[in-house]
């Protein structure tokens, strides 16, 4: 039998409280509701908007993170230039700043006073209190986690695959389509699933661009401050399982496929 030294159950022990931490409180949140209580909710058109809302919105963050993002993941990853850390630095600036200070920052450029805002109202684009401006606040706080993820991803494939396809005659796009991007897949699926997470679960910055119309985690909020936690738990729950079945879902086509012999 072998002999474990003392450091080992050390690290078990930290490992079992990290755990409960995480697991107590929210296996305590998902079995309070009864299942007439979860049922009763699921029927509250309220609630099936706001995590309609949330989800859709989460999803359109993340689709433009990918469509603004995968670009500049790419010149950071195959490019060294002066001032690459400064700008790395500037792309994780969403993940420090305090998420108020996030919505905040967004209505100070997109409001009367300022031209940006003058412009958009000519156009027809409101931010505050719409749609948008929800979607604009979870690319702001959401993009960085996907551009990092994609950036390692590309970093971890060789350039050399890269320049056999530059000498064969294709151009940066064409290799880039067809080579760059087909072996770094993975890695532009865990940036989405990130940036979704990141996304679906924000709440300070919502909340100060756009109270309405209300995503789930301010319907949340409001339910508590109203009503308390008997009526704010089972709208929780409903989120928390949405979450984790779309989590795992991505998380499952994220897996390494199986390799034939």
């Amino acid at each position: 039998m072998v002999r474990r030294e003392p450091f080992y159950w050390v690290s078990v022990s930290c490992g079992i409280m990290v755990l409960a931490f995480i697991l107590l409180p929210l296996m305590e949140m998902l079995t309070a509701p009864s299942g007439a209580m979860l049922k009763e909710t699921l029927h509250d058109p309220a609630v099936v908007r706001s995590i309609r809302l949330s989800i859709t919105t989460a999803l359109s963050a993340a689709c433009i993170s990918f469509v603004i993002g995968t670009p500049l993941a790419y010149v950071l990853a195959r490019s060294q230039f002066r001032g690459k850390h400064v700008i790395e630095g500037i792309i994780d600036l969403p993940i420090v700043i305090p998420h108020p200070v996030v919505g905040i920052a967004i209505l100070s450029v997109a409001g009367r006073n300022h031209w940006l805002g003058n412009f958009m109202s000519e156009l027809g684009i409101r931010i505050m209190g719409s749609t948008t401006g929800i979607i604009v606040v979870l690319t702001f706080v959401g993009m960085p986690f996907y551009i990092n993820a994609l950036k390692s991803g590309i970093e971890a494939i060789s350039p050399r695959l890269e320049n056999v396809s530059r000498s064969l005659g294709a151009s940066m796009w064409s290799t880039f389509a067809r080579v760059t991007l087909p072996l770094a897949w993975r890695s532009v699926l865990v940036g989405f699933i990130m940036c979704c997470a990141r996304a679906i679960s924000e709440f300070g910055a919502v909340v100060v661009v756009a109270y309405h119309p209300m995503i789930a985690p301010v319907l949340i909020y409001e339910r508590y401050e109203g009503y308390g936690l008997k009526y704010s738990q089972p709208v929780a729950v409903w989120l928390v399982l949405v979450c984790l079945t779309l989590f795992l879902l991505l998380r499952i086509l994220a897996l390494p496929g199986k390799k034939t012999s």
